[in-house]
């Protein structure tokens, strides 16, 4: 006994080093936080599913039946604008493109139908910013046909390219069968889906994003106004999009800034223009008033050491690639917990940015972050003696 008390003591010696359980706590706030408040229930939308998405950290804040499959109606379009944004990214397409309005987009969603158009005139051409101007503020079913088809060959063969980025995006619960929104079979997303699809477009394409804050559009000599009345009543909203027909029923993507902050929400199946948007920006205030986001750690920052086996240095130093954020109610900052998972022994080598772990941040016993552990220095392997001195210890810990 007294043997191997004294050949513990030695490898602690020889390590120098406990095994790291605890990462660094997060970094204290700007200034002081004000005492935390009990955050009131959030205002109810009339409709068949809502939600209301904290921007930075992609949280979920308040919602119901937001993974329920509803009909996307024209918030279709979002997914459609995202698409050649990226299509333009990648060269495929350009702004200055003459799109042409052929007949059956000027048939199947032209004035002569039922739904929203824009007005560009059949069998000519016009711009491809423009006509997506069209498609964003005037919600032109017959501009997104067209679209369809000058980025895709059709709109069927669009429609693939939809769901291939929706599945990049992370739209779990949708599939798009045309371009517009209209109803059709295998044509669903869900609430969350949707505001997923926001976040993103903010994200990766501020700039045609921007359209969707355009308050009116002239096509042909018509002006047609945003349908988006919340572009009117509140500065900090900039977008999204509407939705409405028969069977979706009144539908907002909706999404604010205010400071550093920015939420999304999305109602679906209301009942009026009006009613959609009051709910959206009662949403939108709650959210606000209620709700704060913090940085926790930032890429490359040490949060944490782990001892190493076998390795030519005895610890890795261990932080996060991405930074890691958090939406906690205001006033509960300074009540986060961090917590670390590690495997209970690391062997060299180790590759920078390799992954070894997660941390983990709860508020009130509920995990509110967490994100994957990654070696910030690499551990090269260590010499003949070194392994073999560890092998031994590990062998014996082991026992």
């Amino acid at each position: 006994m007294k043997f191997r008390f004294a050949l513990a003591a030695l490898a602690t010696a020889a390590f120098g080093l406990a095994v790291a359980q605890t990462p660094a706590p997060a970094p204290a706030a700007d200034a002081p936080a004000a005492p935390a408040i009990e955050v009131p229930p959030p205002p109810k939308p009339v409709g068949t599913a809502w939600v209301l998405l904290d921007y930075a950290t992609g949280q979920v804040l308040a919602g119901e039946n937001y993974d329920q499959r509803v009909e996307p109606a024209s918030i279709t379009k979002v997914m459609t604008s995202y698409v050649i944004a990226a299509e333009q990214k990648n060269g495929k397409v350009k702004a200055d493109d003459q799109v042409m309005m052929s007949e059956r987009a000027w048939r199947e969603g032209g004035a002569g139908t039922d739904g929203s158009y824009s007005g560009f005139p059949v069998n000519k051409t016009a711009r491809l910013e423009d006509m997506e101007k069209g498609m964003a503020v005037q919600s032109g079913n017959d501009a997104a046909i067209a679209l369809a088809e000058h980025v895709a060959g059709s709109q069927e063969a669009f429609a693939s390219l939809m769901n291939s980025y929706a599945q990049r995006i992370g739209m779990k619960g949708s599939h798009f069968a045309n371009a517009h929104g209209l109803s059709a079979p295998e044509h669903y997303s869900t609430a969350h889906d949707l505001a997923l699809l926001g976040r993103a477009f903010v994200r990766d394409y501020p700039e045609t994003y921007a359209y969707n804050k355009i308050r009116e559009f002239t096509v042909n000599g018509i002006t047609q106004p945003n349908r988006n009345l919340l572009l009117w009543r509140d500065q900090a909203v900039d977008g999204i999009k509407t939705g409405h027909h028969s069977g979706a029923g009144y539908c907002l993507m909706s999404s604010a800034k205010r400071g550093d902050q920015r939420l999304i929400a999305v109602v679906m199946g209301s009942t009026s223009e009006k009613q959609r948007a009051d709910d959206s920006l009662a949403l939108l205030n709650w959210g606000f008033r209620f709700f704060e986001t913090h940085s926790l750690y930032e890429p490359g920052k040490v949060i944490a050491q782990q001892k190493v086996w076998k390795g030519a240095t005895r610890e890795v130093q261990l932080g996060v690639a991405q930074p890691m954020l958090v939406s906690v109610p205001r006033g509960k900052y300074d009540q986060l917990k961090p917590t670390m998972d590690v495997p209970k022994q690391l062997v060299a080598p180790i590759t920078k940015g390799q992954a070894i772990g997660t941390v983990k941040v709860t508020l009130d016993g509920k995990v509110v972050a967490q994100a994957p552990l990654v070696a910030i220095n690499a551990v090269e392997e260590g010499g003949f003696f070194r392994r073999l001195w560890d092998a031994f210890w590990m062998w014996w810990e082991a026992e």
